[in-house]
């Protein structure tokens, strides 16, 4: 990244600024302006998330805010109340209060006399989150959203669930919030309350993970601040971005078809990261962009921000599997609209472990004489190369070779392809399937075959088939008895290249990306009458795009700090094969920072470890343990915070704890040990 010291406007900080809502509590902002706005109002854009402005997020903050407000707005940075140096208690994700909360920041912000009256809002992940369900609410000062890595359906395309099956980062993201939710303010800047604020937090709240699995279906909980329930409640412009090895790769295609405002889609590579400081690479000049739709939507500027494609795009071409990529090689392309006249679907038929050339598949009555169906039944060890739902860049966190998940899967493939194939999309899979238990699940995964033999996986899906119908009234599956079921996998851009072949994988477990049913099952797939299809882009159409159509990163120079001790990442594949124990261990471990210009050492250990013994589906466990730490002085601070769930054929079961410590000395302890009955899980 190209670190920028000239800007447009000169800018000032104020490191702390008060922003009262409307039930009296007192919510922390770091803001960043032009030093003219005290006599020429500029617009405002303001991130709202709870990930501490003033330590966890302060690096990151300094190299994008002071660059917006260096070309003429008022950055506006705040802590949502319980977290950070705001006052209050944070009890869950997308609460109702959170948004009204965010509703009164934007009508405070409107009112300061530095500000001409006209709000945006940006992020990513929760802040991208928070824009989108505010940007719904129709607050009258918003006026454009800019957001990255999002959903806009909390339950079927969030880290929760995918497809109805649970996913692992359920519990992942529960062990984050847990941690993140109880750390305390920072003496420095609410003084002696620190103490009193820090332990309403520890005393009121839970682990969230016993909320989320509360909610098994598809209810109110999750169709709260989805999106998806009514597109038409946002009236404001939406540039919206993501990547495609990032678990939110799907909502800014179902964003632009289902908009009727000015929009913009963006997709690069990347994992979970902004596109200017995106990894994979290619990272793009993403702040430039993100200046000229300010520019345009909250200034009145001409500058054709609307020009050129609807979605821009990297397509990308074929590697060879690994767990980490520093560039993905590929091109952009654009679409002029979504859904795209370019993209045409394509069916291939299943039959005997091959992907047929396309055309018309049987009809979905069993015919007199028609072959056997081919049958699986997974072991637990599918899943232990698949990577994280969303790689958040601590490699090694992708999918590995697909090999050594294939052994235990039905497997299909095409003949070595003859021409390039490009898909850009969302695959399908129709599947007339039967299986041996009422309750069982199918994951689905796509590959790119070299002709080597090394395949890499470039989409997948989940589908919880007691869901095929209904994720909000699921239905027990009657063994032996023949369904219809469309797994959809996560949507894509990717070249197949000639002497190549596509490869569609069926699972019966995906542990430990998914948790898995209650016992194994097997599944039974009816050939002819199952489908693949592909989202094909011709590869004669048109880019539409430059080679190069972004420049080069661009950001601020971030603030000054120095590593105390090292950081560490691991991921861990092990396998005891004397009592069949198989383990994933994962740690992403920071080390101690020390952030200069506040004298603030910081440290953030997160350690994962997902176990299960042999083919016992009621052996499997999960468990997050993390450690922050604060230190300046005398003030010595830490929090640890530990989830663990396992579950039986009935029911899940939670047990966690919370420490805090001052010192040496454990100053706070409370434990939980509850059950959640399984729903067709």
């Amino acid at each position: 990244m190209r670190h920028v010291t000239q800007l447009p406007y000169a800018t000032k900080e104020e490191e702390h600024v008060v922003i009262p809502v409307s039930d009296g509590v007192e919510l922390s902002a770091r803001i960043w302006r032009p030093t003219s706005s005290d006599s020429e109002p500029v617009p405002a854009v303001l991130e709202y998330i709870p990930y501490r402005k003033r330590d966890l997020t302060a690096v990151r903050d300094s190299m994008h805010h002071p660059y917006i407000a260096g070309h003429g707005y008022a950055c506006v940075r705040v802590d949502l109340r319980g977290t950070g140096d705001s006052e209050g208690v944070l009890r869950d994700e997308y609460l109702e209060v959170e948004q009204t909360d965010a509703e009164d920041i934007l009508a405070w912000l409107a009112q300061q006399p530095w500000c001409d009256g006209n709000t945006g809002m940006m992020g990513i992940s929760w802040g991208a989150f928070a824009a989108l369900q505010v940007a719904a609410r129709r607050p009258p000062s918003l006026r454009a959203i800019v957001i990255a890595s999002f959903t806009d359906d909390r339950h079927s395309d969030d880290m929760h669930y995918m497809g109805g099956a649970l996913l692992s980062d359920n519990l992942a993201e529960a062990g984050t919030m847990f941690a993140y939710g109880t750390c305390p303010p920072d003496p420095a800047v609410v003084g002696d309350r620190w103490r009193e604020m820090w332990h309403e937090r520890l005393e009121h709240t839970r682990p969230w993970v016993l909320e989320w699995l509360r909610h098994q279906r598809r209810d109110d909980y999750w169709r709260h601040a989805s999106v998806c329930e009514d597109y038409d409640a946002i009236q404001c412009p939406v540039l919206a971005s993501s990547g495609w090895a990032d678990g939110y790769s799907n909502a800014v295609t179902r964003l632009l078809g289902n908009l009727d405002v000015p929009r913009k889609g963006l997709i690069g590579p990347w994992s979970h990261k902004f596109p200017h400081l995106g990894e994979p690479g290619p990272a793009i000049g993403y702040l430039q962009e993100v200046v000229r739709w300010w520019d345009h939507w909250l200034k009145g500027a001409d500058n054709g921000v609307m020009d050129g494609p609807m979605l821009q795009t990297w397509m990308q071409e074929s590697v060879p599997p690994s767990t980490s990529y520093e560039e993905r090689p590929g091109r952009w392309v654009g679409e002029p609209d979504w859904p795209s006249p370019h993209i045409e679907p394509v069916t291939h038929p299943l039959t005997r472990h091959r992907i047929g050339p396309p055309g018309a598949a049987s009809g979905d009555e069993p015919e007199e004489g028609e072959a056997e169906p081919m049958t699986v039944q997974s072991p637990l060890s599918v899943g232990q190369f698949a990577g994280k739902w969303a790689s958040y860049n601590a490699p090694p966190d992708l999918p590995y070779d697909q090999r050594e998940e294939d052994g235990g899967s039905l497997v299909f493939d095409t003949d070595p392809l003859t021409e390039p194939l490009e898909i850009l999309g969302s695959p399908t899979v129709e599947l007339d399937l039967a299986v041996s238990e009422p309750v069982a699940m199918v994951a689905a995964r796509l590959s790119d075959v070299s002709p080597d033999g090394r395949a890499t996986r470039v989409s997948y899906g989940l589908l919880n088939l007691t869901r095929r119908d209904s994720t909000e009234a699921p239905e027990e599956l009657v063994p032996g008895r023949r369904y219809r079921a469309t797994v959809h996998l996560n949507g894509v851009a990717q070249a197949f290249p000639p002497g190549h072949r596509v490869r569609l994988s069926l699972s019966t477990s995906y542990w430990p990306l998914a948790w898995p049913p209650p016992k194994p099952a097997l599944l039974s797939v009816h050939e002819g009458s199952s489908t693949l299809t592909l989202p094909v882009r011709p590869t004669e159409e048109p880019d539409e795009m430059p080679r190069s159509p972004f420049g080069e990163p661009e950001g601020t120079p971030p603030v000054a700090s120095t590593r105390l001790t090292p950081p560490e990442q691991r991921w861990e594949v092990k396998r005891d094969l004397v009592d069949y124990r198989a383990e994933l261990e994962i740690v992403k471990d920071r080390g101690m920072v020390r952030i200069e210009d506040i004298g603030l050492d910081v440290g953030c250990r997160a350690h994962e470890r997902y176990a299960a013994v042999a083919d016992d589906f009621t052996s499997v466990s999960g468990e997050t343990t993390w450690t922050m730490r604060f230190r300046r002085d005398d003030w010595d601070v830490r929090v640890v915070t530990r989830t663990r769930l396992t579950s039986d054929e009935t029911d899940f079961h939670v047990d966690a704890t919370l420490d805090g410590y001052e010192g040496d000395k454990r100053v706070f302890s409370r434990t939980w040990n509850e059950s959640v009955p399984r729903d067709l899980l």
